[in-house]
């Protein structure tokens, strides 16, 4: 039985809390609160008409709408069973001897890289600069480094790297050969975003890898559609290959067609984000718990108090994802996702009624 590494586990959280799963408030996923735009799950509905059909290999029409979606031509675009299939090929096909993830990231960069046998070197970002990275992270890649994870907005910070030392980075690893991955999945919930993506670098420097998906957007995590970037044809080839073939589904294919014409969506979506994401950061900060600078649909904690707050809140049916296993954390940090109104003030509500009992 896979163990609960990255939260989203609901169905242990039922077992252990005994209150159905479907009662559970999960904050500890960061998905949309708006929930999944009914035109895209039509789309999916309708497609398991085609269910008796093997899937497009070459997914041709998602990759299409992709390609108009990101303003890249078709043939910088690979399909995946969520971010995290593109991850895994990733590291599978360039098996880096010596890598780079930033600490604290989303474990699967380090995961990926452990299982090809690389050497891990750990950037760390340290609560004094607000977990934000800075220039000395160029000091790290020298002529062994041959991959760097990048997570922008980072997760679980919430917090977004500055676009001149991205390019910096990816520049410098340009000069040695070694490639740069930047995770780019949270980064529609931010204002702004073209301020801070580094998909229009992608034509000047050809190892660069930008990682994107369907899932926290749209809210279709159980679908598994992502994607990855390159100019690099011998590197998305190698994707290709480097892992099993028809890895989207046609429903997969079809709800992503269908997500990537939700324009207005998005836009409310970032407006709601932004207004929940005050809100609770307003009502927290009341309760005598860090709050850290965050631009996603997410907040990391840190309590003072000497309790599991996770399992504390789980008697309560919400679900939060701690932070004891991320790297660079501790046992007193959390995360929460910024959810819908009601649901944010059951949150606080909750939060209230145990820091009563301290």
């Amino acid at each position: 039985m896979f163990s609960d590494t990255h939260g989203a586990d609901i169905y242990s959280a039922a077992e252990k809390s005994g209150i159905n799963k479907d009662e559970i408030i999960d904050f500890s996923s960061n998905i949309n609160p708006l929930g999944i735009p009914e035109r895209v799950k039509k789309s999916a509905i309708d497609s398991i008409e085609n269910a008796i059909k093997y899937p497009d290999i070459n997914c041709r029409e998602l990759i299409k709408s992709i390609s108009v979606a990101e303003n890249v031509p078709e043939g910088w675009i690979f399909a995946g069973n969520g971010a995290a299939d593109a991850i895994y090929r990733i590291s599978f096909y360039i098996k880096p001897k010596r890598g780079i993830v930033t600490s604290p990231a989303f474990s699967e960069y380090e995961n990926s890289l452990t299982a090809v046998g690389s050497i891990i070197e750990y950037y760390n970002l340290i609560e004094e600069n607000d977990y934000k990275i800075q220039d000395d992270f160029i000091d790290y890649i020298n002529s062994e480094t041959e991959l760097v994870f990048l997570c922008n907005p980072n997760n679980p910070t919430g917090q977004i790297t500055n676009k001149g030392i991205i390019e910096k980075i990816i520049a410098r690893c340009n000069e040695l050969g070694t490639y740069v991955v930047i995770d780019e999945c949270f980064l529609d919930f931010v204002e702004n975003k073209e301020e801070y993506s580094a998909v229009n670098l992608l034509e000047k420097y050809n190892n660069l890898i930008i990682l994107k998906a369907f899932t926290k957007i749209y809210a279709i995590p159980g679908i598994r559609l992502g994607y990855c970037m390159s100019s690099n044809k011998d590197v998305l080839e190698g994707l290709k290959v480097i892992g099993p073939p028809w890895n989207v589904s046609n429903i997969a294919q079809a709800a992503g067609i269908a997500a990537l014409k939700e324009k207005a969506y998005v836009n409310e979506t970032v407006g709601y984000i932004k207004l929940q994401r005050e809100y609770l950061i307003q009502e927290l900060s009341k309760l005598d718990i860090k709050i850290y600078e965050s631009y996603a649909n997410y907040l990391l904690l840190k309590i003072y108090d000497e309790i599991n707050l996770k399992e504390e809140l789980v008697k309560k049916g919400i679900l939060i994802r701690s932070c004891s296993n991320y790297r660079g954390l501790g046992r007193n940090f959390y995360r929460i996702a910024v959810k819908s109104a009601e649901e944010n003030k059951l949150l606080i509500k909750a939060l209230k009624e145990l820091k009563g009992k301290q």
